[in-house]
C-alpha cells in the first residue's frame, strides 16, 4: 500500500504553510472588511477592498507565472509570503497609530494584491511536483480541504481576535505569514525539466494564455468559474448584511464567512476519499447551478441561521465545481507550463473574487445590498445555460483521462 499523501514530507510543509497563510488573509480580510465599512459607511468602500487588490494582481500575476516557470517555485512563493507578512506588519503600524482614514489601508491592499499575484501562481504550480502522479487527484483534494479549513477558522478566529482589536488580529496575521514563508523555503520536492527557450519572458507568457484558450475543456472550466463567481458573489457585502440586515456584530460576521467554508470543507473531505470519476462536465455545471440558486436565498434572507444554511449550500456546491477546475488544469497541463497556466487560471480567480466584490460593490450602491445579490445569482445561472451551449466538449467530458491535452 503506498504512503498517503498527507505523510508526504513536502506536502506535509506546503499544506501547513497554506493554511496559515489563508488563515491569515481571512483573519485579514474580516479586520480591513470590518474597519473600512465602519470608518466609510457606504457598500462601494467595501467594493474598492477587492479593486485595490485586483488590479495588481491583474498586472503581476502573468509575468509571475513565467517566472515560476523559470526560477524555483519555492523561493517565488516564499518571498511573495514575506511580502504578505509585510503588508500584515504595516496594518499593525496603522491601526497603533490610530489611522482613520481608509486611503492608507487602500495602499496596504494594493501592495497585498502584488504579493498575491506572485504567491498564486507559484502555489499551484507546486503543488504537482510533491506528489506522485496517481496521487495527484486526492492531493487536489486533500489540498483544497487545508484551504477550506483554513476559510472556516480564519474569518471565525478574524472575528473573535477583532473584539480584542486590530492589533491583535494584525499581530496574528504577520506571525502567520512568516511562519507560512519559513515552512514553503523548507518544501524540496521534485523540479521541472525546463527546456532552453529563445523566446522572450513576454512571448513566455503569450505562449502560457495561448495554451488555455486553445482547449476548450480548460478554458470553458476557469471561464465558468470567473463569470458565475463575478455576479454571484455575496461575500464582499457580508459587513452590510452582518450589521444592517441580520443584525449582528463582528463574530456573527466570522460565522458568516466560515459558513461556505464549512460546507466547502466537508465536501473537500469527502472528494479526498472519493474523488468525482464520471460524469464531471455535468456535474461541475450542476454544482455552479447550486451556487446560483443558494445565492438567491442568501439575498432574500432576514433570518441569520437560514442566511448561515444558504452559505453552506453555496460553499459546498462550489468546492465541486473548484475540485473539477483545478483537476483539469493540472491533469491537462506540461510540467514546463504549469507556472503560466497556473497564472492564467489564477487570474481567472482573482477577477472572479476580488474583481466581483469590486462589482458587488457598485449594483449594492446602486440598487441596494438584496436585490445585487439576487441579481447576482440569476446571472450566475444564465451563465451556467450560456456556457453548457457554448462549451460542449466541457459540458460532455467523462473522465479526467478523456481531457485532451492538444489544442482543439
Amino acid at each position: 500500500m503506498s504512503e498517503p499523501v498527507y505523510r508526504h514530507r513536502d506536502f506535509l510543509f506546503f499544506a501547513i504553510g497554506r493554511f496559515l497563510s489563508t488563515v491569515a488573509m481571512m483573519v485579514q480580510s474580516v479586520a480591513i472588511g470590518w474597519q473600512i465599512y465602519d470608518m466609510e459607511k457606504t457598500p462601494l468602500a467595501l467594493g474598492l477592498v477587492g479593486l485595490c487588490q485586483f488590479a495588481p494582481m491583474f498586472l503581476f500575476t502573468l509575468p509571475a507565472g513565467e517566472i515560476a516557470d523559470r526560477f524555483d517555485q519555492r523561493r517565488v512563493l516564499a518571498i511573495a509570503l514575506v511580502v504578505q507578512g509585510l503588508c500584515g506588519g504595516l496594518f499593525l503600524l496603522l491601526s497603533i497609530l490610530s489611522v482613520k482614514t481608509a486611503l492608507a489601508y487602500y495602499a496596504v491592499l494594493v501592495l497585498f494584491g502584488i504579493g498575491r499575484g506572485f504567491a498564486s501562481p507559484s502555489g499551484q504550480s507546486l503543488l504537482p511536483f510533491l506528489v506522485p502522479r496517481e496521487r495527484l487527484a486526492r492531493s487536489i483534494a486533500l489540498n483544497s480541504s487545508v484551504f477550506t479549513t483554513a476559510v472556516i477558522a480564519g474569518p471565525a478566529l478574524g472575528g473573535f481576535l477583532y473584539a480584542f482589536g486590530p492589533r491583535a488580529t494584525y499581530s496574528i496575521c504577520l506571525a502567520f505569514f512568516v511562519i507560512a514563508a519559513g515552512l514553503t523555503a523548507l518544501v524540496r520536492g521534485r523540479r521541472a525539466k525546463r527546456p532552453a527557450s529563445t523566446l522572450t519572458p513576454f512571448e513566455r507568457v503569450k505562449e502560457g494564455v495561448r495554451f488555455v484558450r486553445h482547449r476548450p475543456v480548460i478554458f470553458g472550466a476557469i471561464s465558468l468559474d470567473l463569470f458565475a463567481v463575478l455576479l454571484g458573489g455575496a461575500t464582499a457585502l457580508l459587513p452590510i448584511y452582518a450589521k444592517d440586515i441580520l443584525h449582528t456584530g463582528p463574530i456573527g460576521l466570522g460565522l458568516l464567512r466560515s459558513a461556505p467554508a464549512i460546507g466547502a470543507a466537508m465536501v473537500a473531505l469527502t472528494l479526498a476519499r472519493w474523488p468525482v470519476e464520471r460524469q464531471i462536465g455535468v456535474k461541475m455545471f450542476g454544482a455552479v447551478a447550486i451556487f446560483g440558486i443558494a445565492t438567491i436565498v442568501f439575498g432574500v434572507s432576514t433570518d441569520f441561521w437560514l442566511s448561515m444554511g444558504a452559505l453552506f449550500v453555496l460553499g459546498a456546491s462550489d468546492m465541486i465545481s473548484v475540485f473539477v477546475r483545478q483537476s483539469l488544469v493540472s491533469f491537462a497541463t506540461p510540467d514546463e507550463m504549469r507556472g503560466r497556466v497556473g497564472a492564467v487560471n489564477m487570474l481567472f480567480i482573482g477577477a472572479s473574487n476580488e474583481l466581483g466584490e469590486f462589482e458587488s460593490g457598485i449594483t449594492a450602491a446602486l440598487f441596494g445590498p438584496v436585490l445585487a445579490v439576487v441579481i447576482g445569482g440569476i446571472g450566475t445561472l444564465a451563465v451556467v445555460g450560456t456556457w453548457m451551449k457554448l462549451f460542449p466538449p466541457l459540458r460532455t467530458v467523462d473522465r479526467l483521462k478523456d481531457v485532451k491535452v492538444e489544442a482543439a
